[in-house]
Order: C-alpha cells, then structure tokens, then sequence
C-alpha cells in the first residue's frame, strides 16, 4: 500500500494556522475599533463639566435671537452750574482837596481819613474785590499840594483805604503826575506798601495790565487815560509838567486815539494769554461837568466793546454820567456794558461854589460787576448794578467830615439816622439820588434786562442740553472807532 509523503502535511497545517491567527487579529482590531468609536462619541456629548463652549450671542444671527430692551435705570445728567462767583465793586473819584485831608489830621500831626470812608465800609468790603480811582499822588514831602493845580495827598489815605475794603487803587488819570515823574513811581510804591494793588501806572519793565484771580474767576483789568499833551517820548498828563516815557503810565491823546487802540490790542491778547476769563477797562476820558458824554465817548466805547471788552468804567467829568448796554458790531453775539462816569466820590466840589459844578459835583455811583464762572469752565457777566453815593460835609467836634454815603433805596427809611443827618441833609441826599437816577436809570434798567434774560436763556440752554446731550453747544463771546478831538479841560476848582 502507497504512503503521502510526510513533509506536505505538514506546510498545510502551518498555512491553516496562520490564517486562523490573521483572522483572530483582525477581528480582534475590529472589535477596538468600535469600542474607540463608542468612546470619542461619549466624549463629545455636552456635559455640566465639559470644556467646549457654546456659541455666544454674539456669534448667534440677530434673526434668532431677539434683543431685549432693558429701560435705563440712570436719571439725566445735571445740567451745567454755576461753581463760583465774583463781584467787582468800582467807586469813583477820591478827590482829595486840601480841605479834606486837613480837616483829617490828627493832634499829632499824622492823618486819618475813616471819616471819608465810615459809612461806606460795610458795602466796601461785601465786594469780593474792590477798586478806588486815585485822583492825587502820594508825591511825599518834596511835592506839596498846590490847590487847582498840582494835587498831593498825605500816604495815609491809602492805609485807611485798605482798612476801608479796597484793594485797588486806579493810579492813572489826568492828575497821576502832579508830582512829576517821581512822584507818579512814588505813588505806586505807596499804595502798593498799604496792601493796594495799582492799576495804570506801573514800574518800568511791569506789564500795563492785571489779571486778577477772584474767587476762581481771573478777571483782566487795564485803565488808561488822555493826556494833555504829549512831546516826543514826554507826557503831560494834566499840562504841569512833561514826563519821560518809560512805560510807566497808560495815556492816549485826544487826537490820536489809534495809540489807545494799537496797545490795547497786544494788552487783551496778554491778558488772555495770562489766563483772563473777562475783561474790564477803567478809562478816563470825556468833559468835566458835563452830565452827557460826548461823540468821542460814545465812539470809543463803541470800539472798545468791538474789541471785545465785557466792562467799560469811565471817569474825570466829576459828575455822573450815563449807563449804556453796547452791541459788538463785528461780533453781535458780545456786549458790553458800559458807564460813561462814575462822578466824585469824595471832594471838596459843593453846590454854589461855582457854576458849572451845575449841582452834581457832590454825586458818585458805587459801580458793581459780577461774573459766574459754570461747571463747564465758561464765564458770564451776570450782573450789573449801580449805587448812588452822596458827600455829606458837615461839621463834627470843631472839624469839618466829608462822608461818602452809599443811598440804597430800600434802606432810604434809615439814612437819616443811620448816617445821623439833618433834616437838611437828609433832603439833600434825596435830591442827590433822584438827579443820579435820572441820569443812569435808564441805561442801568437796559443792562439788567439784558442779563436776565440771558441768564434766563443759559440756564435754558443748559438744561436742554444735559436732557439731550446729542445737541451741539455754541458758545457766547463778547471791544471801536476814530474820535475827533475834544475840547480842554477846565482845572478842577478846590476851595481854599
């Protein structure tokens, strides 16, 4: 019987089991595959825990998902405020003949004059600053008063001055250099070692301006005043005398009003420069006696408004005159506010003693300005207000007193005891308030008006704005001319 060879049974079975492992491992791979599979799946399912994160509602299309409006919860942003104030309280001319600065000396030889200013010194100081236009020098002993002519005064009205409220003195006018060119310095020295800043004049190489910080409010001062004639680089301010020009004193000529105008120009832009807010000008200017100003002030002040003034002080007539609310003609959204003269407010000037004293001489205004300063950092004229004021001479212990007293109307029930009067002066106080009225009421009720109603329309404008803050803001802005030449001026007359 025949035998299959050994060696063939043998190859089958080795290929038979390899088959049968290379089976088992691929089903064996197939088997982790799903398992694998099972697992990311359960990965991916979104749990408490998971790390992935859902699209945002800002990833999502509005279409979907609508917006919820949520009502504010926040009130309307205040409107604008007032966060400071400044008044400014202007008198006028302090006078000083040799009769009243006489009758204020004292047994030692020395000068006190809280007589002239005793009754007006609860208003002086309510002012947050105020301002006395010096018509004298304080020229010492080597320049003695020389009636109607050259006016020095003792120093010690600056003290009592100071004592008084002020804290100005306007040192340039038409008698600022009655004791020569020394005198003019020594007269700034003077007033400014009493406390009193100086205003017109100056040291050379000082700027001819002030900016002075009110409460916050930095409020731009200047004053200047005619000259009676000028000689090359000399000045004479009253025809006593020429000075050498070295800067230290404002002036301008009647006929040449350019010069007034050509330095004012570079003065506001310094002013502004040195942080002013708003501006005033103290001027003297116009005809002695004369309850009117003339052309040439009203031309002037019509050019200073122009320039862009916000307050216009003038003096020199001794007498009062009016009140003007003025209107840029180059920028009709600024105005100006104006008084042609703040008349005496002390001096030896009385009614009868000559004729064209005309019965005013013995007259003032206490003139007052304020300014509010917003939140949003602009500043407005907010005020204007004229005081008339009135020189009660009399005679007291053997002496004569010269008074400045202040007639407020609502208190026209007290004057007679308050200011301890006759029936006589009482009667003349009365007529002095009624004549000073009738020259500026008018002009004064017109500059009230307007800046009510301004205020008025700002505290709209504010409010509106803070109600809707999409609307744009405009801000308000606030002085000039050729003036003929005016006639002389008379000397002031002074009894002796």
């Amino acid at each position: 019987m025949s035998q299959k060879p050994k060696g063939g049974h043998t190859a089958l079975t080795v290929v038979l089991t390899i088959l049968i492992v290379l089976m088992l491992a691929a089903t064996a791979f197939l088997i982790y595959l799903c398992i694998d599979m099972v697992n990311k799946e359960a990965e991916v399912t979104p749990t408490q825990d998971s790390s992935l994160m859902l699209p945002t509602q800002s990833s999502v299309p509005e279409t979907t998902v609508p917006e919820t409006t949520v009502p504010p919860t926040t009130e309307a942003p205040e409107p604008e405020r007032v966060v400071a104030t400044a008044s400014v309280g202007i008198i006028g001319d302090l006078l000083m003949h040799s009769p009243i600065f006489k009758n204020c000396q004292q047994a030692d030889g020395t000068y006190n004059f809280e007589s002239v200013f005793r009754y007006g010194k609860e208003l002086f100081t309510s002012y947050d600053y105020a301002i006395a236009n010096l018509e004298t020098t304080f020229g010492g002993p080597s320049h003695p008063h020389i009636p109607n002519q050259a006016y020095c005064c003792p120093d010690e009205l600056a003290t009592s001055a100071k004592e008084a409220g002020f804290d100005m003195f306007q040192t340039i006018n038409n008698h600022a250099g009655d004791s020569s060119g020394d005198g003019l310095i020594r007269t700034i020295e003077t007033t400014r070692a009493a406390g009193l800043a100086t205003l017109g004049t100056q040291l050379p190489g000082e700027k001819r301006y002030s900016v002075v910080d009110i409460n916050g409010i930095k409020v731009g001062m200047v004053a200047y005043s005619w000259a009676f004639a000028i000689s090359g680089n000399s000045f004479s301010l009253n025809g006593y005398g020429y000075i050498k020009d070295e800067g230290q004193a404002n002036y301008f000529s009647k006929s040449n009003p350019d010069k007034l105008y050509n330095e004012l120009k570079p003065i506001l832009e310094g002013m502004k420069e040195d942080g002013a807010e708003v501006t005033m000008i103290l001027i003297h200017w116009g005809e002695e006696y004369e309850i009117k100003e003339n052309a040439a002030q009203d031309k002037m002040a019509q050019k200073l408004c122009d320039m862009g003034f916000d307050v216009i002080v003038g003096g020199h007539p001794h007498v009062v005159q009016p009140m003007a609310l003025l209107q840029s003609t180059e920028n009709p959204e600024h105005k100006a506010y104006c008084i042609y003269s703040l008349g005496n407010a002390v001096s030896n000037q009385r009614i009868g003693m000559f004729s064209r004293t005309s019965r005013y001489t013995e007259s003032g205004v206490l003139f007052n300005a304020t300014f509010e300063k917003y939140s949003d950092g602009k500043v407005y004229v907010a005020g204007i207000d004229a005081i008339p004021t009135w020189v009660n001479m009399h005679a007291k212990n053997g002496k004569r007193e010269y008074n400045i007293l202040p007639l407020l109307k609502d208190k026209e029930d007290q004057w007679k005891t308050d200011y301890d009067l006759t029936d006589g002066e009482l009667s003349a106080a009365q007529d002095s308030y009624a004549k000073t009225m009738k020259i500026i009421g008018d002009g004064l009720t017109a500059c009230q008006e307007e800046l009510a109603q301004a205020k008025t329309d700002r505290e709209a404008y504010y409010q509106n704005l803070a109600e809707h803050p999409e609307l744009a803001t405009q801000a308000q802005t606030q002085p000039v001319a050729t003036v003929p030449e005016a006639t002389q001026e008379t000397t002031a007359a002074e009894a002796a």
